[in-house]
């Protein structure tokens, strides 16, 4: 059975994740430095691998319907690192959106519970266009 207990690996792969958005934030924001993505880059893969695991984390990235989505993502980081920042930023977000793009409908829901954001994702124009996608949802 799988366990959803939140471990000390799982806080610090969580911390690595968001330090790695973080950093990859500061990257775009200071002009596509490529220092600060690469960094973000390193320290959002090691905090997925850490919070779901390394083997799982493999399956995921090693999935054939992930693969497009892993490549891209791969060859954008190597774009990043050897100067080519912008490129490899496109590169790697079209990489995450195909990566992650089953757990939009599950971000969704989530965001629609929330209590004051919440309420723009119940408006009737808002969630006609997200009810196309109810039906791919992720079970979490």
């Amino acid at each position: 059975m799988i366990s959803f207990e939140m471990n000390d690996r799982k806080k610090i792969g969580l911390g690595l994740t968001g330090f790695g958005i973080f950093f990859s934030f500061l990257g775009i924001i200071f002009f596509f430095d490529k220092g600060l993505i690469a960094m973000g880059n390193i320290l959002f893969l090691s905090g997925v691998t850490l919070t779901i695991g390394l083997k799982s984390s493999m399956q995921f990235f090693m999935k054939r319907s992930n693969f497009k989505g892993t490549i891209s993502f791969g060859v954008g980081f190597f774009l990043v690192v050897i100067g080519w920042p912008v490129l490899g930023m496109i590169l790697e977000a079209y990489g995450f959106i195909v990566l992650f793009s089953g757990f939009w409908p599950t971000l969704v829901v989530f965001l629609q519970k929330i209590p004051f954001l919440g309420w723009v994702f119940q408006q009737p124009y808002v969630r006609s266009f997200f009810d196309r996608y109810r039906g791919k949802r992720v079970p979490v």
